[in-house]
């Protein structure tokens, strides 16, 4: 059982410069470059709706401020490093950003809506003289199901470079007492040198949206209205300022890495920033700040884990549910409380709307911290919602599987109401 965790911390936490749907597109378009030998002479994606939701306002980083889906799929296509995957394009050259910049003049890439219910799903067919590659990918950002060179599947052969994913390790098997009993026990020194990763790349892009000015700036506008006396300097309004100003940066081009959870850089910065914070603040040492991420981070992945990898539902929620309990696990409170904890912060935000990856994922972060500490606290003082409460269920396992039922039924219609909407803007 402790190989399957340790796989599911490994598959879901991963370094990814800029947000991961462009990132995947970027991927996508490198993959067929190396696998055609050189840049096609046009591109035809296929990307489900989910995806173009995603990708359509977000910034992509070394770019320039490029923003959308033939941006992001050009600068794969002629710049980027297959082999990186979701760092595909984190060691471009820059000078040669002109020549991303008329292939989309050109119009080389065209972009066409998917059909189907698979939330993550894009096609895409380089054409180069008489040869044409079609990569499909599903589910997960680099899970390639198909490749096809001239009509022919390539998929299992030897080439490294058709090399594809296998299916991630099943997640059944998690429970919210499973995690606060491991996060007791496990073994540091095997979790430790991902979580040091994590810490390292999360809280430097951090401290890049509090230096620097990116988007709305929502964490160092905190910062600074602490300073001003706006705000207070409490624990919980920095936890928030540190949490969202990674958000900032990231959103907006910034092109430092971070450290992934579930296939979103966002979900991984707010499963992480707020619980370094609130252990560097409470003097806590480096086991259990260890100890407190892996209980975020794998709550994280439990909660998102039902929900599914594009929703419409807000992903920084799960991570808002799985910070409500590593703060309450690190204060010592018992497996009752650190659930209750969990599913107020589940039952009061999951009405929050995923419309695309852009500047607002940072102000969401601070509304998702912020409830995650109010939940804590109210946690800490015996006071949560009751059984038959809205989506409370009769455990926090039965909560989960009421948010699945919202995030996969409830919000179908939605989701399909929110991309019209962007595609009309």
């Amino acid at each position: 059982m402790i190989n399957k965790i340790l796989s599911i911390l490994n598959e879901e936490i991963v370094p990814a410069e800029g947000c991961t749907e462009p990132i995947a597109l970027a991927y996508i378009g490198s993959k067929i470059t190396s696998l055609l030998g050189n840049v096609p002479e046009k591109i035809e994606i296929l990307l489900s709706g989910n995806l173009i939701k995603n990708v359509k306002s977000v910034k992509i980083p070394n770019s320039n401020g490029m923003v959308g889906i033939e941006a992001a799929v050009a600068l794969g296509t002629i710049l980027g490093d297959s082999s990186k995957e979701l760092m595909v394009i984190s060691t471009i050259d820059n000078s040669r950003l002109s020549e991303v910049e008329n292939y989309l003049k050109e119009n080389r890439v065209k972009t066409s809506k998917i059909d189907g219910d698979v939330k993550l799903h894009m096609r895409a067919t380089g054409y180069l003289g008489n040869e044409e590659v079609t990569v499909e990918i599903k589910d997960y950002h680099t899970n390639i199901v198909s490749i096809l060179k001239n009509g022919v599947e390539l998929k299992g052969c030897s080439c490294d470079e058709v090399s594809t994913h296998e299916t991630m390790t099943d997640k059944e098997f998690l429970t919210v007492e499973l995690i606060y009993n491991l996060a007791k026990t496990i073994d540091l020194s095997s979790i430790e040198p991902l979580f040091k990763k994590v810490i390292e790349y999360n809280s430097a892009i951090a401290k890049e949206g509090l230096t620097n000015t990116y988007g709305i700036a929502m964490g160092k506008s905190l910062a600074e209205g602490m300073e001003e006396g706006v705000y207070g300097k409490d624990l919980k309004n920095k936890m928030v300022s540190f949490a969202s100003a990674g958000s900032d940066a990231r959103m907006n081009g910034c092109g430092m890495p971070v450290m992934t959870t579930s296939g979103s850089g966002n979900q991984g910065m707010s499963a992480s920033l707020p619980v370094i914070k609130y252990c560097e603040e409470k003097g806590l040492s480096y086991e259990e700040l260890i100890r407190g991420l892996f209980f975020s981070h794998m709550t994280t992945i439990h909660i998102k884990s039902n929900v599914g990898r594009l929703s419409a539902y807000c992903g920084v929620v799960c991570a808002g549910g799985g910070v409500a309990g590593a703060l309450s696990f690190l204060d010592g409170l018992s497996l009752e409380r650190v659930s209750a904890a969990i599913e107020t912060t589940l039952a009061t935000l999951s009405g929050m709307l995923c419309d695309g990856a852009k500047s607002s994922c940072a102000t969401k972060i601070a509304s998702s911290i912020g409830m995650a500490f109010d939940s804590y606290y109210m946690s800490k003082k015996n006071r949560n919602f009751e059984y038959g409460e809205g989506l409370v269920g009769k455990d926090v396992e039965a909560t989960l599987a009421n948010v699945k039922v919202l995030a996969h039924e409830g919000l179908r219609k939605t989701d399909e109401v929110v991309l019209e909407i962007m595609l009309n803007n």
